[in-house]
């Protein structure tokens, strides 16, 4: 693909936000109701951007098939609403380049597999909803990644051309969807990445040791925002 970058989606938990403390200690906290020991967070942290059902099967060893998980999801989900925002935080670095993206004219949006209850208030929280072009969340269309839908919802929304869209993800679910959505794929290996998985082998068009590396790889390899 060549042409111009006009559009930069990024994944939440593990890309744009480091949601993992607040995600662990609500696992911690539901184990604890249950009569079970604390997780590490080093465990607890490369499971994080594969959502509830990687989370319950490492703190329950249970699938969605199971019949205990639809509850035991709902129990997890309403703990960590509690507490959204206690110790999450931008990952270092992200705050400038959504900066820098802002007076480059380039536009920027999320797109995560996160229920949209909890991703509008954490967000919000942190002042980035109103200045992201476009949210599509887990529940915003039918499919969810490694699917393309949500990732051509987005482009739809910003009435932006796939081929000048890059998107920013921790999982190799989301290069798939990027790759099927026909759009830049960029692997953020800063974020919640097992030390089972090579990034390498994902078919990306590049890997992001920090937040800023994605600023350097739009001046290498791709064309600058339109003026």
């Amino acid at each position: 693909m060549s042409g111009s970058v006009q559009l930069i989606l990024f994944d939440l938990d593990g890309t744009l936000l480091d949601t993992a403390p607040d995600l662990g200690a609500a696992l911690n906290a539901q184990r604890s109701h249950h009569g079970m020991p604390p997780l590490a967070q080093s465990l607890i942290r490369p499971v994080v951007s594969h959502g509830s059902p990687a989370l319950l099967n490492l703190g329950f060893g249970i699938t969605p098939g199971d019949a205990r998980y639809p509850g035991l999801r709902r129990q997890l989900l309403d703990i960590y609403a509690a507490r959204l925002t206690d110790e999450t935080h931008c990952f270092p670095g992200i705050a400038a380049v959504l900066d820098r993206l802002e007076r480059e004219g380039r536009r920027w949006g999320v797109v995560t597999n996160k229920p949209g209850f909890l991703t509008t208030p954490l967000l919000a929280a942190f002042g980035l909803e109103r200045r992201a072009a476009c949210v599509v969340s887990g529940d915003t269309t039918a499919r969810r990644k490694p699917h393309p839908d949500q990732l051509l919802h987005a482009c739809e929304l910003c009435k932006a051309k796939t081929a000048e869209t890059v998107y920013v993800g921790d999982a190799q679910r989301d290069i798939q969807a990027a790759r099927a959505a026909g759009m830049h794929a960029l692997v953020a290996l800063y974020g919640y990445i097992g030390a089972e998985e090579n990034p390498h082998d994902w078919d990306a068009d590049g890997l992001l040791a920090q937040p800023a590396d994605l600023l350097t790889w739009l001046q290498q390899y791709a064309l600058p925002a339109s003026q």
